[in-house]
Formats: structure tokens, C-alpha cells, sequence
């Protein structure tokens, strides 16, 4: 049984378990959320040595974090320390975008060395494969990335991306409409050279069932994938990026009817006053499965601080609603990340995805701001620094502001005003 036909037939896994334990909710709300389709456990049945996720309605916010090779730069050992910074600082889960060196090998030494769930974006694999073999994308076979899904499903991948919604109508739809920046999803990009220049439809639209089938026998969560985000603010919410999104609706109830657990990807570029609409169209069109986000960035300028404007729009998407955040780095379209991007990208992801939760009213959210500002009440500058989203940073810069009092800081020194307060209230008592 998959989690969802367990939770469907009654049945209460060690996974539902230890998600409940871990989000301090009623066993009874995981049960009947993973039944119903709005909260999925991320694990796969043969990754053993790893703990659970559950993204969902009800759960804290989760925080993505990608790392993997490019033609330009292959070293394994690096990308096993971008996935131990993610851990360190506190990333939910990590996926694996490694296109350059021998994947499989890269992908399976970071299973092995990193204990964490891990997702992938198997045509990736298949596409730089046939590339390598024949010369060029379009001589990708569909038997080709099938066998990579199951191999993958065999290795322990918790979640696959999976971008079915890019199909012939819809890339004609794109065409006629126009876009500023066409398709910036690399599989979706892939997807669609393949099929333009093979003149067929997208083999996982038309072939689902099988997709479901690999998905079914391992309990592999299905990321739907937005292969069609707009990559500009000029772009999002446009016809092509909606038509998707209703394809993968309609796909979201297949795959439930098979057992398989489901999750929605979703932009990527959007504007703040759009953001909430983006959340409440997948909500209705998907059918409450839960939502997962690349940012949103809400403005293209930003290059080199792009986790902020990630962040910025990931704390409204978290707020309105969004279950998943996938972490922008500073660096998001210039380069690689390196492992200072890594950690930057995930505390402020993290930053973003906890401001959603106080919003949501998530039920330990507020509990963490009040005993941080108990600490501070008190000028207690340990138990602040410990209770800080990055403790590392906080101490770093404590240490380096040169006190001249210790239970102060260096911003108002002898005038803090918390000092003064307590200081007058003792006198006048």
C-alpha cells in the first residue's frame, strides 16, 4: 500500500507517525489529510535511513533546497557539501539538478552520504544521456525516460518532477499568445524541443498510467511540474501557465484514483499583487493537493540578491496558502551555487516560510517568537542567539560588535531602551 491507500483504508504507518510527532498534530489530521490528497509524506519505500516530510494542509511551511552539477562544474564531493549545509541549516528536503558528469553516480553518492529526502527531475538524466549517446535532445526515447523512472524509484528518490502538463495544445496556446521569455523551466524546456521536433505529444501526458504505475509500486510522490512558469513578470498568470495548471488538475484525480501521491508545482515570476491568486487558482483547480513554489520572485531586477526577492514572495505565498517553498540563492540566474549561496538561499527561504506560518496560525509558530522575546525582555543574549532562525550568525555578529557593556548590544549601548524601562520601573517600585 501506498501512504494514501493506507490512510484511505484506516490504517495509521509508522511514517503518519512520526510526521504527527514531528508537527505536534493530531495523528488523526495526517491520516485523514494523506486520505484525502492535501498532505503528502515524502518517502520513498526504499530510501531507509531517512526521515519522513509531510507537506500539506495543517503542517509547517517546508524548504526545498536544489543543489547538483553543470557541464561547468563537476565535483561530487562539492555537491555532498551543498546538501550538508542544507541540512546544517535547516533545509526540509533537497533535490538533486546535477546535467553535467555521470549522474547517476553523482546522484547515488549523495543518497549515500546525506541523510535527507531527496527529489529529482529524471528527464534530465534521460535527455543528457541521448545527448551524450547521439548527439542531440530530440533522439530521446520515451522508453529511455521510463527506465530512468523506474531506476530512480528503484535508488530510493522520495519525489520526482514530473512536467505532464506541457503538452501539444498548450505549447500551440504559448506560441500564439506570445511571451516575453517563452519557457525558462529546463525540463519543460526539454520536453518541448522533444516533442516540437518529433512532431508527438509529451510521453508523460500520454503515457500517465505508466508514470502512475512506477510511482504506485515504490510510493513515490509526483511534483507535477510547471514546465510552463513564467520566467518574467511581463509572463505570469498568462494562458499558457493556467492551461497547465487545469491539465494537471485533471491529472491530480487520476493519480489519486491510483493511489499516488500528488503535488503541484507553481511559479516562479510573479508580481506580490498576484501572488495570492496564483495560490487560490491551484487550491480550486487542484483540488487542495498541496502547493509547491520556486520563490515566487516578484520583481526581475534583482540580480545577485534574488533570495530576497524569493523570500519576499515566498512569505506572501506561505501566507496565502502555499505548502512547499523551493529556495531562490543570491546568485539564482548567474551562477552555480556555491556552499555560502546554499546557506543563504535556505535561511532566508526558511525566514520566508516561518512568516507564513504565523500568518497561516500554524500552532508553534508564535510560540518561537514569544520565547525569543522573552529573551530579549530579559537581555538574556544567549538564549537569544540559540533561539535564532541562523544561531551561527547571530553569535558571529555579537562577538564582532565590540561592547563596551555586556548586556547590551552595540546599536544604543548605554541607552537601550529595554535597560532603561526595567531600570526606571525598579527605581519607581
Amino acid at each position: 500500500m501506498t501512504q494514501m491507500e493506507a490512510a484511505r483504508a484506516g490504517r495509521i504507518t509508522d511514517e503518519m507517525k512520526v510526521v504527527a510527532e514531528l508537527e505536534h498534530v493530531d495523528i488523526h489530521h495526517i491520516q485523514s489529510a494523506v486520505a484525502a490528497g492535501e498532505v503528502v509524506i515524502l518517502k520513498n519505500r526504499n530510501h531507509t535511513d531517512v526521515r519522513p516530510v509531510g507537506v500539506g494542509k495543517g503542517l509547517r511551511t517546508k524548504v526545498n533546497a536544489n543543489i547538483g552539477t553543470s557541464t561547468d562544474c563537476i565535483d561530487v564531493e562539492i555537491e555532498v557539501e551543498k546538501a550538508r549545509m542544507a541540512v546544517k541549516v535547516g533545509s526540509d528536503t533537497i533535490m538533486d539538478l546535477s546535467t553535467g558528469g555521470d549522474i547517476e553516480a553523482i546522484r547515488k553518492t549523495i543518497m549515500k552520504k546525506v541523510p535527507i529526502i531527496v527529489g529529482t527531475v529524471p528527464i534530465y538524466q534521460t535527455a543528457i544521456e541521448a545527448i551524450d549517446r547521439k548527439g542531440a535532445l530530440i533522439h530521446m526515447m520515451p522508453e529511455g525516460l521510463f527506465s530512468t523512472l523506474e531506476k530512480q524509484a528503484e535508488e530510493g528518490v522520495d519525489f520526482f518532477t514530473v512536467h505532464c502538463g506541457v503538452t501539444r495544445s498548450s505549447i500551440e496556446r504559448l506560441q500564439k499568445q506570445g511571451r516575453i521569455m517563452d519557457i525558462v523551466s529546463r525540463g519543460g524546456s526539454f520536453i518541448t524541443t522533444w516533442m516540437i521536433a518529433n512532431e508527438q505529444e509529451n510521453p508523460l501526458y500520454e503515457h500517465f498510467d505508466r508514470l502512475l504505475e512506477i510511482a504506485h509500486a515504490h510510493d513515490v510522490t509526483l511534483s507535477l511540474g510547471d514546465g510552463l512558469r513564467p520566467g518574467s513578470l511581463m509572463d505570469a498568470t498568462d494562458r499558457a501557465q493556467v492551461e497547465e495548471l487545469i491539465i494537471l488538475g485533471e491529472l491530480t484525480k487520476r493519480a489519486w484514483e491510483h493511489g499516488v501521491q500528488v503535488m503541484i508545482e507553481g511559479p516562479g515570476h510573479v508580481p506580490l499583487d498576484q501572488i495570492q491568486t496564483n495560490i487560490q487558482m491551484e487550491k480550486r483547480l487542484c483540488c487542495n493537493a498541496p502547493f509547491y513554489v520556486l520563490g515566487p520572485v516578484v520583481t526581475d531586477v534583482a540580480a545577485g540578491y534574488d533570495h530576497i526577492t524569493a523570500a519576499i514572495g515566498g512569505a506572501v505565498a506561505a501566507a496565502a496558502g502555499a505548502d512547499f517553498l523551493c529556495y531562490v540563492t543570491p546568485g539564482e540566474h548567474l551562477k552555480l551555487p556555491d556552499l555560502e549561496d546554499v546557506r543563504q538561499g535556505v535561511i532566508a527561504t526558511r525566514i520566508a516560510a516561518h512568516a507564513g506560518d504565523i500568518a497561516k496560525g500554524y500552532p508553534s509558530a508564535r510560540d518561537w517568537d514569544m520565547e525569543i522575546s522573552r529573551a530579549r525582555k530579559n537581555l538574556d543574549w544567549d538564549n537569544q542567539i540559540k533561539l535564532a532562525i541562523d544561531p551561527e550568525r547571530a553569535r558571529e555578529l555579537r562577538n564582532n560588535s565590540h561592547l563596551k557593556e555586556n548586556d547590551v548590544c552595540s546599536m544604543c549601548g548605554e541607552y537601550c531602551a529595554i535597560k532603561l524601562v526595567q531600570e526606571s520601573i525598579r527605581v519607581k517600585k
